[in-house]
């Protein structure tokens, strides 16, 4: 994007004029930390020198570098740090203490993913930074929130997927082949904490404009990990029964599932009584419409879903994908085919979508980007944008402290190399 381009997003940006001070790490609270950067706010990412976030060693990729340079810009690090300026800083010397309290004085919200605890010793706390910036937004992102018996447990996606409810209703059904609870394969619940974050960032905000006050915010991956349970959970606490796995079918009506087409899969959802009269009438089977084993929700989408399933999948098993796609088109009835993950930025709305968001990177080998866009561009006034690529290790480091008055003497003292103690 070029500066003009760049001045045109600002000036239409939500979030123009607040700056986000990044004390975070790896996934869940860096995704906070993004979504508010690319609602325009600037963000600041502290990292530690020489070794910097550990999710620049994430994953299984990374972007390759000009010139030989290891720009450590693994899939998670770059998914979830555009649009934010990196700055190198020892938060446990007393020098990096005093910038960073500088840069508090100018911060409109902190996010940080340390030990519950953590912080305070080094006076970098909410009542501490608090007392520096009384109109401060302070949220902490943890694994088990700041109280409680687990509080100071250290915690990952995974273990919130298994204790919050999450694999107990994902995975095949019992019976099957490799029935058993199933993790997804995204680290959603990293994924909606980020999400969370960034909500309960926006409204502290928003109570700021009324009242002028700051306050202190507690996510926890626990707290996330329940409520994506939804309406499963819910059916649960009405019912006191819990739900079986259903592996790929839906669970709040039926039928929900994957049909096996002559050349690939389409996934259905005719959910509704009068989806599912439209999908016998075009199977040539009304019938199955007053069938006793699928007359109700119930039955299609559980009790009688496998059986309902072969008589359908026998039926598609006919016809072409795009065949059976026009086919449920036609009648209304929802449908989508399944795509593998090239498939997917060759599907033509999601390129219509813009959903692949090519972006110039100084120290790519290849001089870009390829990121995922913001689900948020499409507000038409303050659309989500991004301006700039993650960032190196400390790239911006010297232009951030200038604009806060840190001389080069004192820039000198941030690129000492941390204790051992720093990197534990």
């Amino acid at each position: 994007m070029s500066t003009n381009q760049n001045d045109m997003a600002a000036d239409k940006a939500a979030l123009a004029g607040i700056r986000v001070i990044d004390m975070s790490r790896v996934f869940a609270a860096p995704i906070g930390a993004q979504i508010l950067g690319d609602l325009g706010a600037d963000v600041i990412k502290i990292e530690r020198p020489g070794v910097g976030d550990d999710g620049r060693g994430y994953g299984f990729s990374w972007v390759p570098g000009k010139d030989g340079i290891e720009t450590r810009h693994s899939s998670f690090f770059t998914v979830s740090n555009r649009n934010k300026r990196s700055i190198t800083l020892n938060h446990s010397r007393p020098e990096g203490q005093a910038i960073l309290k500088e840069l508090v004085k100018t911060a409109d919200v902190l996010i940080e993913n340390y030990k519950v605890g953590d912080l305070a010793r080094f006076g970098l706390d909410y009542e501490s930074l608090k007392a520096i910036n009384p109109r401060l937004i302070y949220c902490s992102v943890t694994g088990f929130g700041q109280t409680g018996p687990m509080a100071a447990r250290p915690g990952y996606d995974g273990l919130f997927q298994a204790t919050g409810g999450m694999m107990a209703v994902t995975g095949i059904p019992e019976g099957q082949p490799g029935a058993g609870p199933l993790k997804t394969g995204p680290s959603l619940v990293d994924f909606v904490t980020g999400h969370n974050t960034a909500l309960a960032i926006l409204g502290a905000l928003q109570y700021r404009h009324r009242t002028g006050e700051g306050q202190f915010i507690d996510i926890a991956l626990l707290d996330s990990s329940v409520a994506m349970v939804s309406h499963i959970m819910q059916d649960y606490l009405i019912s006191g029964q819990a739900p079986p796995r259903l592996g790929n079918g839906g669970n709040g009506g039926g039928p929900a599932d994957l049909m096996h087409c002559a050349d690939g899969i389409v996934y259905l959802t005719a959910g509704t009584d009068e989806h599912y009269r439209r999908l016998t009438v075009l199977m040539e089977r009304p019938e199955l419409f007053t069938d006793p084993r699928f007359d109700s929700n119930l039955k299609r989408g559980k009790t009688n879903r496998a059986e309902l399933m072969d008589l359908i999948n026998a039926w598609s098993s006919g016809f072409t994908v795009a065949r059976m796609q026009a086919m449920l088109d036609g009648v209304g009835i929802p449908a989508a085919r399944y795509n593998e993950l090239a498939q997917v930025w060759e599907d033509e709305q999601v390129k219509h979508r813009n959903l692949r968001a090519t972006t110039p990177h100084a120290h790519a080998e290849s001089g870009s980007v390829d990121l995922i866009a913001s689900p948020l561009a499409q507000m038409s006034a303050s659309p989500a944008t991004i301006r700039m690529a993650p960032p190196m290790l400390g790239e911006h480091t010297a232009e951030v402290l200038a604009e806060i008055g840190i001389d080069e003497a004192r820039l000198c003292l941030l690129y000492t190399s941390p204790s051992p103690r720093d990197r534990g």
